[in-house]
């Protein structure tokens, strides 16, 4: 019998071992799928995260760069000649008082003050000898055009148009105050 109670004994540890095994399921496969599936989207949505505040650095770093582009293009005003000139094509005396700026793009503001500092006295002169040649309708005119047109083309001799695309340097010529006296 102790044989035959030896091979009950093996006989029942398999058993027992097989009824273990229930209790030791094998995970469900489906389960690992949807973690794996929930684990990639949210891997997928931190790539995506990263990739969108990535590109947002190199837009602002276009920004910038834009917006000094865009300062470079914006305009200033350099005074050039506030002054009396005179003007006899009447026959009388007329003193004329002019204030004379220049509108510029940012860029071209040092060449053209370090060009009209260059020149200053031969920039007066010239622009006394306009004033003196003027007919007194043209210095009279409400807007000015034809004594701003003959200005521009003077200084445009002086301060030589761009290199690089063949404009002007000066945008345009202000004249804010020209008032004439006559003198008699």
């Amino acid at each position: 019998m102790a044989d035959a109670d030896k091979h009950k004994k093996k006989d029942e540890k398999p058993a027992a071992a097989s009824a273990a095994d229930p209790g030791k399921k094998k995970p469900p496969m489906k389960v690992i799928a949807v973690v794996a599936a929930l684990m990639a989207a949210e891997a997928g949505g931190v790539y995506f995260f990263l990739g969108m505040t990535g590109s947002k650095a190199q837009s602002a770093e276009a920004e910038i760069k834009g917006a000094e582009a865009a300062a470079e293009q914006e305009t200033v005003e350099i005074d050039l000649v506030d002054d009396k000139f005179q003007n006899m094509q009447t026959g009388r005396v007329w003193v004329w008082d002019l204030r004379i700026a220049l509108k510029v793009k940012q860029k071209y503001e040092a060449y053209v003050s370090e060009q009209l500092g260059k020149r200053d006295a031969e920039i007066k002169e010239g622009i006394g000898q306009i004033v003196r040649r003027a007919q007194h309708s043209q210095l009279r005119e409400p807007e000015l055009t034809t004594l701003n047109r003959q200005i521009a083309a003077y200084l445009n001799t002086i301060v030589k148009p761009d290199e690089a695309d063949g404009h002007s340097r000066i945008e345009r010529v202000l004249i804010p105050k020209c008032k004439g006296l006559q003198i008699d």
